[in-house]
């Protein structure tokens, strides 16, 4: 021992032999092994088994709370950007692996500019479509509803029609009122085009005022909303579900 390096070489840091290099576990080998174990010690640790997989050919987009558009909803409201709606109905119609799309509604209604293209977008896609409202499917939910290939709606579920409204600064001036009517023959157009519903009705249905307290318009419950064209079929998710697999097997024959 010449030295305090060889001291520190042979006693503090004592090299090992070629036989003990093999013995000793590959630490690189190991800790890549324990991450891919992670997800499966996580899943025994919160007593789950079996890891639920999602169909690939299906693009499933939920619309809830209130459609917000141009302008930032409170942080206290739950909104839907409709931002983020756009890319994903522009990548399921793009991505070849998608063969439908199960739109979600449970909507108050919101920005009428926003929920409109929304409709727009969605009617325009090439791939088979099915809408489900479930809570309801109010104001501009509506054509949201009706945008598809083919609507679901459940028995509790209700929608809302009224005419539009402006919170805030309005300017009194006949300009006003006729952009008014321009927007609300805009959505009649939609809705007349997306669905059974005649526009005699649905005009008295919008301006009904024997069922809203505080506004015009009419609250249509469940099959009262396929009575009157708006919606092809009362069901649930999994009724909504089979139509749209029967709609993509007659897309791909």
């Amino acid at each position: 021992m010449n030295n305090i390096n060889d001291f520190n070489k042979d006693y503090i840091f004592p090299s090992l032999t070629n036989e003990e290099q093999e013995q000793q576990p590959n630490t690189e080998d190991s800790d890549h092994e324990n991450e891919e174990n992670k997800p499966t010690e996580n899943l025994k640790s919160f007593g789950t088994q079996n890891v639920p997989t999602l169909p690939q050919d299906i693009q499933f987009i939920s619309i809830i709370g209130e459609i917000e558009g141009h302008m930032v909803s409170p942080p206290q409201k739950k909104a839907t950007k409709y931002e983020h709606i756009m890319p994903l109905l522009v990548a399921a119609e793009q991505n070849p692996e998608i063969k439908g799309i199960f739109i979600i509604l449970n909507t108050i209604g919101g920005d009428v500019e926003a929920g409109l293209a929304l409709s727009e977008m969605i009617n325009s896609l090439s791939k088979p479509k099915v809408s489900l409202v479930l809570g309801g499917g109010h104001s501009i939910g509506v054509p949201l509803a009706t945008s598809s290939d083919y609507s679901f709606i459940t028995p509790t579920a209700t929608m809302t029609i009224h005419p539009i409204r402006m919170t805030g600064l309005v300017i009194g001036v006949p300009q006003t009122f006729r952009y008014f009517e321009k927007m609300q023959q805009r959505i009649i157009n939609f809705i007349l085009r997306t669905s059974s519903i005649d526009r005699e009705t649905l005009l008295k249905l919008m301006y009904d005022t024997d069922e809203i307290a505080n506004d015009v318009g009419t609250i249509l419950i469940g099959g009262e909303a396929v009575s009157f064209g708006l919606i092809n079929e009362v069901g649930g998710f999994s009724n909504a579900l089979n139509k749209l697999k029967d709609l993509i097997a007659n897309n791909n024959g």
